[in-house]
């Protein structure tokens, strides 16, 4: 028997990245527990490489048209909805094993919300009387809801890490819970009692996190483990579309360098890791904190062969020669850059700054030090046009640099979910609330979104062929012949195809062409503006 379960929910989506779902979150939470004296494991349903197919969801039907037959060229996209990780009837087999005292639930994404609500339902159909708690992002942005489940008997909203050891304590001890920070539970008479969310004022009076409880087997980069790190909460900016800057409560704070390089010490010396992701909203912003500790990094673990990231972003103007040069000294080895967008109008909406110039130094000063980058833009936000992102897209075809293209989603607790919900333009069930969804039809339609995303590809895989000194085939008109059975020489006769006429096509398994469902005049305007024979392709470093 075990006091606390904490539980991280399979994942039900088109796809999913499986370096981005180690439960830190759960990791910080399970280290203040074990402070208290309380017995703690992790039940990650993540930590497998099972999936299977399942029937799309029927709010999902309309996507079909864009993702219904499957694409074998690097233009394809997605296809088949998966269960990514374990079985319900195997996480149900879990929680009885471990007859815990407690079960807490990971609820990160509102798309994912039936997953943990899932989970919930199991374990109480297991332990009617084991208290479930329910943590994360949406939980914290949408209390009503989650507690709207019988099978949720507390919202704990904030971070866990203060308020989880302290509701442990009270239900074990039958003391009150009124006071516990982020708390939300239903009173006798049914209302919800609704706390603000807790925070933690002092991150470094915090344990750290307990990566023993991590499956490091399964979250291999190479032949050694990956993990998370988390440098500091909040965010000080005030971008409309994220919900992490335009939380009141979660005011922006920074751990010391110490404390970070001795969660770096646990995780390389203890652990093995040999990539470590800084998942921080912005870990560059402070230029001397930063460079003390790359600094410390190159100094303390030089000989450990480490690869660095920082895969949520970094902001272009807080990265100059000096602090580039320390990233790659201390093993980044990829930037990845938040543009947003480069059309001036949108930034003012996105309330984020004009980075074009900071951009294109920080692609100078990449190239100059042999690393890689790749630049995020938004497409489909509301308001926003799809020909203004098709300049974004010409941008970065110029530029030596990856298109990471994503599809805005309205993110519960940010400005831009208020605007959407004043427009009367959110979806209509929270599950549609991710990119692969195409979750807008606003002043992008869901075809221009899927447009959009087809050319990145575009615009990648000719980026590669430059890189590797292939030169971009010349316009041809579409013929029936069947595609050349390797997949790069097939891209490039699509990519013939697509120059002359603007369509879009796939292959089948069985070697079949068909056209995608595409917006073609966006298309045809992308091919006109990106101006090959200006020979401006440029491939990624």
């Amino acid at each position: 028997m075990v006091d606390i379960l904490l539980i991280q929910p399979p994942v039900r989506d088109f796809y999913l990245t499986k370096k981005r779902t180690i439960p830190y979150g759960l990791t910080g939470i399970a280290a203040a527990l074990i402070k208290e004296g309380f017995s703690v494991e992790i039940l990650d349903g993540l930590a497998t490489s099972k999936s299977r197919c399942i029937d799309w969801p029927m709010e999902m039907e309309y996507l079909k048209k864009f993702y219904g037959r499957l694409d074998m060229s690097p233009f394809g996209l997605f296809h088949n909805f998966r269960h990514y990780g374990y079985s319900y009837e195997f996480i149900g087999k879990c929680i009885r094993d471990a007859s815990p005292a407690v079960v807490g639930i990971s609820s990160l994404f509102t798309a994912y919300c039936d997953q943990a609500h899932r989970v919930a339902d199991i374990a109480k159909s297991i332990f009617p009387n084991c208290p479930t708690v329910l943590g994360g992002h949406h939980p914290t942005a949408m209390p009503g809801k989650v507690m709207a489940s019988p099978s949720v008997d507390f919202v704990l909203r904030g971070e866990g890490e203060v308020s989880m050891p302290m509701l442990a304590g009270a239900l074990k001890s039958g003391t009150g819970i009124e006071k516990i920070p982020g708390i939300v539970f239903r009173g006798s008479d049914g209302t919800l009692h609704i706390s603000e969310p807790a925070v933690m004022e002092e991150p470094d009076q915090f344990p750290l996190p307990a990566f023993h409880l991590v499956k490091h087997g399964f979250y291999r980069r190479g032949k050694r483990p990956g993990v998370v790190i988390v440098t500091s909460r909040g965010c000080p900016m005030q971008c409309t579309y994220c919900c992490v800057g335009s939380a009141s409560w979660n005011r922006y704070r920074r751990r010391s360098v110490e404390f970070v390089m001795k969660e770096i010490a646990n995780a390389v010396k203890n652990h093995n890791a040999g990539f470590i992701d800084f998942e921080d909203e912005n870990i560059s912003l402070d230029k001397k904190w930063f460079l003390e500790l790359l600094y410390r990094i190159r100094s303390e673990f030089g000989g450990f062969d480490l690869e660095l990231r920082a895969m949520n972003g970094l902001f272009p103007p807080s990265l100059d020669a000096d602090v580039i040069t320390a990233m790659q000294k201390a093993g980044f080895k990829t930037l990845n850059l938040s543009l947003g967008t480069i059309d001036k109008v949108q930034l003012q909406k996105f309330k984020r700054p004009d980075v074009i110039r900071s951009f294109e130094r920080v692609l100078d000063l990449a190239a100059h030090n042999k690393m890689d980058a790749v630049g995020y833009i938004i497409a489909g936000a509301p308001g926003q046009k799809a020909v203004d992102t098709i300049s974004d897209l010409v941008f970065l075809a110029g530029k030596k640099v990856l298109v990471g293209l994503s599809v805005y989603y309205p993110a519960p607790d940010s400005m831009d979910f208020a605007l959407c919900e004043k427009l009367d333009i959110l979806p209509s069930s929270l599950g549609l609330m991710r990119s692969a969804a195409l979750p807008l039809s606003h002043t992008t339609s869901r075809t221009q979104a899927a447009t959009l995303l087809r050319l990145s590809r575009i615009v990648n895989f000719m980026k590669a062929l430059v890189g590797q000194g292939i030169a971009i085939p010349s316009p041809e008109a579409f013929t029936m012949e069947n595609p050349p059975d390797d997949r790069k020489m097939a891209g490039q006769k699509l990519l013939q195809w697509f120059l002359h006429d603007g369509r879009i096509r796939g292959i089948t398994p069985d070697g079949r062409i068909y056209v995608h469902t595409i917006d073609e005049d966006l298309s045809r305007m992308f091919i006109d503006r990106l101006g090959l024979e200006s020979g401006w392709l440029v491939a990624a470093p």
